[in-house]
């Protein structure tokens, strides 16, 4: 583990956000192809693929902020350098459908409007839930409808209050119906106070029949990707953890969640270790930090997590998990900026050292500038991989070469 090394104003070093000039894209690994599926999207930053082949895309930016003074308005800058923030949230989830079978969206239109901040996006039976940042929405679906008829049903509410920093609310389904909802903190490390704090840094269990909430676990500082491991069936998420320690920690990270884990924030980071800047933790629950499964790297920004459960890129991309690293905005050198791979054994946990790279180079060669950030990656129905660009507005197709 890096050595500490305490910050009273973050390492700033944010590539600017441009655009992808015609007839490029990221690099794909050998054997790999990439192509655009759509474009011409207004930041889109989550996907569902549903039964039928169609691609939900939520096109979604952070609610209007909250934070005033010196700090808000320096974050807005660097946000908006970043590509995030430049103007409103579309607030929509946009229906993508391939109907030649050529590997691009022929067909691209506004599926739900008028939402609040959309992210996570689940679909169990016949109801398609929506997590807005202030509440989880249930819609009816129907199987090839290109415009939702019916209507929304609020399930529960979701905490939004304070500058609601981390605004997004990633939501998985269980195979039971169950609803599992990564809310982040309202803070770094809870520096304008834990009353401030409330039902944040955590997994939620929501039984929407019931319309019943309650936390699964805790102590997380940004939970954002959620996901099922098939063979084990086990809740696993990635996780963005604190900054202002240096440029080498805190590792985000990918972890399996069990009932009532603990992950130390804000007391704690990596299974123990104490963060100095933090008032004591007179509950003294150090005794029970989980340390994470693995290790992403500091700052690196993990936001789509997928299993690659019918993925048919090759026995090399087999049983695992991919990643989208959005990348850093904080750290010298700058980290990210692609989509990655980590190989899962036969017990269900991953196995290798480092992780393989799938996607890369939406960060220019003179690491100042970059073309697109990757913020979600899924499975499609026929095997190909689908990456979310938020700030180049495309979704990338990633197939075998030929």
């Amino acid at each position: 583990m890096a050595s500490q090394r305490t910050e009273s104003f973050p390492t700033v070093n944010v590539p600017e956000a441009t655009s992808w000039p015609a007839g490029q894209a990221p690099r794909a690994a050998e054997g790999l192809k990439v192509v655009r599926f759509a474009e011409g999207l207004d930041h889109p930053r989550t996907i569902l693929v549903l039964p039928n082949g169609d691609v939900l895309v939520a096109e979604s930016q952070s609610p209007p902020r909250k934070d005033g003074g010196i700090q808000g308005a320096v974050m807005k800058n660097l946000m908006g350098k970043g590509g995030a923030g430049r103007k409103p949230s579309a607030n929509r989830i946009t229906l993508l459908r391939d109907t030649d079978g050529d590997g691009k969206a022929e067909l691209k239109t506004p599926y739900i409007t008028g939402l609040n901040s959309p992210y996570g996006m689940a679909l169990v039976g016949s109801t398609l839930y929506v997590a807005n940042t202030d509440a989880l929405l249930a819609f009816p679906y129907v199987e090839g409808e290109t415009k939702m008829s019916g209507k929304p049903e609020k399930i529960v509410d979701l905490p939004a209050a304070g500058t609601n920093r981390h605004w997004t609310k990633s939501l998985a389904a269980a195979p039971n119906g169950w609803l599992y909802i990564g809310v982040g903190a309202d803070s770094n490390i809870g520096e304008a106070g834990m009353n401030r704090e409330a039902r944040r840094a955590r997994i939620f269990e929501v039984r929407p029949a019931q319309k019943y909430i309650r936390t699964f676990a805790a102590g997380i500082r940004n939970p954002v990707g959620l996901g099922f491991q098939p063979e084990s069936g086990r809740l696993w998420t990635v996780v963005n953890e604190r900054d202002m320690l240096g440029s080498d920690l805190v590792p985000d990270y990918l972890a399996e969640i069990d009932e009532g884990d603990f992950y130390g924030w804000p007391w704690y980071y990596w299974g123990g270790f104490v963060d100095p800047r933090v008032e004591p933790d007179s509950e003294d629950r150090r005794q029970y930090v989980k340390r994470p499964e693995y290790g992403l790297g500091a700052h690196t920004a993990p936001l789509g997590m997928t299993f690659t459960q019918g993925l048919d890129l090759g026995d090399r991309w087999a049983n695992g998990a991919l990643i989208a690293l959005h990348g850093s905005w904080n750290r010298d050198p700058v980290a990210g900026y692609s989509v990655v791979f980590v190989k899962f054994g036969a017990k269900g946990r991953p196995v290798d050292a480092l992780p393989v790279t799938l996607l890369d180079q939406f960060l220019a060669a003179d690491g100042k500038t970059t073309r697109g950030r990757p913020a979600d990656v899924k499975v499609a129905k026929d095997g190909s991989a689908l990456v979310a660009d938020d700030s180049g507005g495309v979704i990338w197709r990633v197939a075998k070469a030929g």
